[in-house]
């Protein structure tokens, strides 16, 4: 299966990567008991343009600036970020198809592609990765609209209108689980569970 590459205009692409700074910024500016200094990853395909550390490095800098404001606008940030996350769901996941990747691991690339960011930060700053709290269900949004990009390409559906269903059901279900509290049973340790033993 090798399907055209989903791609977005150069300004949706650029506004995605401002609002994962801003919520960088707002982020490091909760961790008080700490001092940081910002540190921006790219992504390899953003050093082909001159825009993306600019963009990134200023809405870095004005979520500083301007925390009062933007943590006011939270609830439009948190929105904005499951879009973001649905939209870097899509581009990974059909350009691991378009370069002939398996359906599996190209799953795995969107998947990764949706949140890997966040992986970066907190391993970086020795906190416990926020995709792994109950009730963050970033994952399972991410894999939801992924899955449903490779079950639509598979039956031929046009790219664009696969990725367009993979960023409103991965937006919808961060938003789900947000709103209404929707979550994943807690893990268990193994030494919790009742051990039969044969007689």
């Amino acid at each position: 299966m090798s399907p055209a590459l989903f791609v977005i205009p150069l300004w949706v692409d650029l506004t995605a990567v401002a609002i994962g700074a801003i919520q960088g910024a707002m982020f490091a500016a909760r961790l008080t008991e700490r001092r940081i200094d910002l540190l921006l990853n790219q992504l390899p395909a953003a050093m082909a343009s001159n825009w993306y550390l600019p963009v990134a490095t200023a809405a870095a800098l004005l979520g500083m600036l301007l925390l009062g404001v933007f943590a006011k606008l939270n609830g439009l940030i948190i929105a904005l970020d499951a879009v973001t996350i649905g939209l870097f769901g899509a581009i990974g996941t059909s350009k691991a198809l378009a370069f002939g990747v398996p359906v599996v691991p190209a799953i795995f690339v969107g998947v990764l592609s949706a949140f890997g960011g966040s992986i970066l930060r907190d391993v970086t700053l020795n906190l416990p990765i926020a995709l792994m709290h109950v009730g963050s269900l970033y994952a399972i949004a991410a894999t939801a609209g992924t899955v449903l990009l490779v079950v639509l390409v598979a039956l031929d559906v046009n790219i664009v209108v696969a990725a367009i269903a993979c960023v409103v059901v991965t937006t919808l279900t961060r938003l789900g689980s947000v709103r209404f509290g929707w979550s994943l049973p807690e893990q268990r340790a193994l030494g919790s569970w009742k051990v039969w033993r044969r007689a």
